[in-house]
């Protein structure tokens, strides 16, 4: 199980305002910042994004490697799914697929697949098998 993420991005203002309009959709609402400590010169400084008392998706500012990552988020409802894609486009992400069943996975594999503004490639996901509804 994975802890957590460092995404690096061109303009942190500009990522953090893309993910603060679409990550809340799908439950990640908790931001935090984290300076780097005096001690430790060369760790960034980190924003942070998560849920349930866990930051777990951190942003930090450098050159891109947007062929490098692929992030997906969990969501709890198609309607989730969907209102996550509204919500990225409006902010300004572009579109790989629209919500829907990704039947080459499997029919109950409810997704959408998107790019941030730094060309990251992101998924929005329902596995309804995954989940107590």
């Amino acid at each position: 199980m994975l802890d957590h993420i460092f995404l690096t991005v061109s303009d942190l203002a500009r990522s953090i305002a893309f993910y603060e309009a679409v990550l809340p959709e799908v439950g990640i609402t908790i931001r935090h910042d984290y300076d780097k400590p005096p001690n430790l010169p060369d760790h960034p400084d980190l924003k942070g994004f998560g849920a349930d008392g866990r930051i777990f998706f951190w942003l930090r500012q450098g050159e891109p490697a947007p062929g490098a990552v692929h992030v997906g988020f969990i969501a709890h409802s198609e309607a989730e799914v969907r209102a996550a894609h509204q919500a990225a486009l409006k902010a300004g992400a572009s579109e790989i697929h629209a919500p829907g069943p990704q039947l080459h996975y499997d029919p109950r594999y409810f997704a959408t697949q998107l790019r941030d503004p730094d060309g990251y490639s992101f998924e929005i996901v329902f596995k309804s098998w995954q989940h107590t509804i």
